[in-house]
């Protein structure tokens, strides 16, 4: 059996993103979303959820590059003077290796997250963070913790092959095999408390974006299992660039969420498009 995950992170953080989400569920292979807590298009996503039954949505924890749900008071170590969340994970990390991101704040920022998404009267499928902050030493025994508690049932664990797309240097493939190291304990810390995660994992960690033609390789080389493939959707790159602060190609990973030939070939190799359900429902 080989099963295939898109999964579009970020639904929420844009209205741009959650009408190619909306797009990618009626139009392509998009079948899992997972939702950002503090999004600007938050209510939104959650309309876009409540319309599209055969969206699974997940959690997506946010520590960095976005805005929390708590009174930024509550939480002095996670955010700067203006409020918000550090910029990305290398501002973050800094922070956390030198002590000065209070764990007890992450408990409870990811808590009143959580909190949040089932106030919205969301069934939540599954679990994962932005910029993968859910893999960190301490923080993934909080999430899998809140996780657990609330039935959720499944976690992403990003273990990020070290060469996948354009090769961006050695300082990536550091990054890529630290990542993977992190994600590999977290397989472990997950399966331990009964919650289960995908075997492969797939996606541009760093570089412009999944394309066409990069996920009919992905499609083309699927191992037995299941494979999430994570994906950033858009419709509109010269808005969301300068509005999210990030040089990736939004409307190329649409663009191969909804192309006919990407359908084809998985119905060819007889893959299963599925969301992270289909990883606990037939248990």
């Amino acid at each position: 059996m080989k099963r295939l995950i898109v999964n579009a992170d970020d639904f929420g953080r844009h209205e741009l993103i959650n009408q190619a989400v909306e797009r990618g569920v009626t139009e392509g292979c998009l079948r899992s979303a997972t939702l950002m807590p503090g999004g600007k298009a938050f209510d939104s996503a959650v309309a876009v959820a409540k319309r599209h039954a055969e969206l699974g949505v997940g959690i997506h924890f946010t520590l960095v590059n976005g805005y929390p749900v708590l009174p930024p008071a509550e939480i002095p170590s996670l955010v700067t003077e203006a409020g918000v969340f550090y910029d990305d994970h290398t501002a973050f990390v800094k922070r956390f290796i030198t002590g000065k991101v209070n764990l007890e704040e992450v408990r409870a920022e990811l808590a009143a997250q959580l909190q949040k998404l089932e106030q919205a009267g969301l069934t939540l499928t599954h679990a994962d963070s932005h910029q993968h902050m859910h893999t960190l030493p301490g923080i993934i025994d909080i999430v899998l913790e809140l996780t657990q508690v609330a039935g959720i049932k499944a976690v992403r664990t990003p273990r990020t092959p070290l060469f996948c797309g354009e090769f961006g240097g050695i300082g990536q493939l550091v990054g890529r095999l630290g990542l993977g190291t992190l994600a590999r304990i977290a397989v472990g810390k997950a399966k331990g408390r009964g919650l289960v995660t995908p075997e492969h994992f797939a996606g541009i960690v760093a570089g412009e974006a999944v394309s066409e033609t990069y996920l009919m390789e992905i499609i083309q080389n699927l191992q037995p299992g299941t494979t999430e493939v994570m994906m950033h959707p858009g419709t509109d790159n010269d808005v969301l660039i300068p509005d999210c602060g990030w040089e990736h190609d939004f409307e190329a990973e649409l663009a191969a969420i909804v192309s006919p030939a990407v359908r084809e070939l998985a119905a060819a190799g007889a893959v299963e498009i599925t969301d992270f359900r289909g990883l606990y429902q037939a248990r």
